[in-house]
């Protein structure tokens, strides 16, 4: 149906948008316009000083296109899936009017979200990166997507019945929650700036206790005015959040890996699934370590976030097969 493709058609712009987020971060181009919505002041980006309208603009930050278009090519994305995601809520309120099993209150959410959402990608710029900020916008732009994904599953024909898989669904809840701390500690990661903080694995810095700093590493708000672009954080607070990023994914991948097995021997309805989970699970460590290695190559860095991205898709479509009632 029309409106099921929509979905998905808007649960892949999110993909989209996660991706583009990643990247423009991972390439330092989050300030490449100091203003919002538009860039110096326009709704395209200046190709030179002398086409800025406003020159106080270039009193706060100095022009440089290719991080500006990168910036804008992001929230022109990400305004066409708030588009979408708004036309999705009226049409579902519509549809509601005839068919009494569709979901309204879902797309309602995802259309406050995605405001929020740009709330948070107007305070991103407009404080200078603040990783609490950015690690939120983060959060944000996930939950859009698998709340998208859900929707989409809700609008499905009908899968067959689960049945036995009951006493798995808290296990599979519990999932979701230990996945959404680790990206929270991935999206800090990241914000902070910690992610070359450790150049070895297993080890860092050529040992199992590094010097760290745990009191200053997790401070969530430093106050206004502060430019958080490359980070602000010594070293050894960087550390620290990057080795508790590690003992996240480990605690992370144990759990998830017990899970993806014990769902899969208990009855073949939920193998693909559980699967798919797994695998995704696999790269996902892969890419993280990959990350360490290589030195945070842009390719692999940007990888890592959008695998995140689909891993929890997969667990949430997971616990919906986990949750969903017997017809």
């Amino acid at each position: 149906m029309a409106y099921h493709r929509t979905v998905i058609f808007a649960s892949f712009l999110a993909f989209v948008v996660i991706v583009l987020g990643a990247y423009t971060r991972l390439t330092n181009a989050g300030l490449g316009c100091p203003d919002w919505p538009g860039c110096y002041g326009q709704l395209t980006v200046p190709q030179s000083e002398e086409q800025v309208v406003d020159k106080t603009y270039l009193e706060q930050r100095a022009l440089e296109p290719e991080k500006g278009w990168m910036e804008m090519i992001h929230r022109y994305f990400a305004g066409t899936l708030g588009l979408f995601i708004l036309a999705i809520a009226i049409w579902s309120w519509v549809r509601r009017r005839r068919d009494p099993a569709q979901p309204v209150w879902l797309p309602t959410f995802l259309l406050a979200l995605v405001i929020f959402q740009a709330a948070l990608g107007m305070w991103t710029v407009t404080l200078l990166l603040k990783p609490v900020i950015v690690m939120g916008h983060l959060l944000g732009g996930f939950a859009t997507f698998g709340l998208l994904a859900l929707l989409a599953l809700r609008t499905a024909h009908k899968m067959s019945p689960v049945g036995s898989e009951r006493p798995w669904r808290l296990a599979g809840a519990i999932g979701i929650v230990i996945l959404t701390a680790q990206i929270a500690l991935g999206g800090w990661t990241s914000s902070n700036y910690a992610a070359l903080a450790c150049l070895d694995f297993p080890t860092c810095q050529d040992s199992w206790t590094p010097d760290m700093d745990f009191d200053e590493a997790f401070v969530m708000w430093r106050g206004l005015g502060i430019d958080y672009e490359y980070g602000v954080l010594e070293h050894p607070a960087r550390t620290a959040i990057h080795v508790t990023h590690r003992i996240g994914a480990v605690v992370a991948f144990a759990y998830l890996a017990w899970l993806v097995v014990a769902v899969a021997r208990s009855g073949a309805a939920m193998t693909g699934a559980a699967l798919l989970v797994g695998g995704l699970l696999l790269v996902q460590v892969a890419l993280g370590i990959g990350n360490v290695l290589l030195h945070l190559p842009l390719g692999v860095a940007t990888a890592h976030n959008g695998v995140a991205a689909l891993l929890l898709v997969s667990m949430i479509y997971l616990n919906y097969r986990l949750w969903r009632q017997q017809h």
